[in-house]
């Protein structure tokens, strides 16, 4: 895949020399650990970059790796689209590279034919909340128990979704 560029951000696939780095940022309180966590985080991500339903991008600022996007796609021509997940150092939070980086891996999707996108964000992670709803996705409902946090306990999630006219 080509290197996609953002206003601030650049998206490379990811390699197994950014498990390590991708390990850190996803074990931090504030991003992956703080939602749902796991016993062993690194094997996660190694896994998530072999693993062939997922297209994991490092994302890169002022030429260091500041988190990770991925996506799937539903590739049924009666339900195509594509679901997105994306995870930041909290050190580069407040600076518009989430929504930089979700509306560089938005574009690209839809120049590959995606109407439609998806995004599921626990219910209350109100900054991610507002990082996609700047870049035009709109709640379609909340998921109850979705999924389970780092304690265990099932917690709410929010689908949103962008149709490919609504990208801002």
């Amino acid at each position: 895949m080509e290197r996609l560029v953002g206003a601030a951000v650049r998206l490379r696939e990811a390699s197994a020399q950014d498990v390590g780095r991708l390990s850190e940022i996803r074990a931090t309180p504030d991003v992956y650990a703080r939602w749902r966590g796991g016993a062993d985080l690194t094997a996660e991500v190694a896994a998530e970059l072999v693993d062939d339903d997922v297209e994991v991008l490092a994302i890169e600022y002022d030429g260091r790796v500041v988190g990770a996007i991925q996506w799937s796609e539903e590739s049924d021509p009666d339900y195509r689209h594509a679901s997105i997940d994306i995870y930041l150092d909290p050190a580069v939070h407040g600076r518009g590279l989430g929504a930089d980086a979700v509306r560089t891996l938005a574009r690209h999707l839809i120049a590959r034919g995606h109407h439609r996108l998806v995004i599921d964000p626990a219910a209350d992670n109100e900054a991610a909340i507002r990082c996609y709803r700047k870049v035009g996705f709109r709640p379609v409902g909340v998921m109850r128990r979705y999924e389970r946090n780092a304690d265990g306990v099932w917690c709410d999630g929010l689908l949103m979704d962008l149709l490919a006219d609504e990208l801002t």
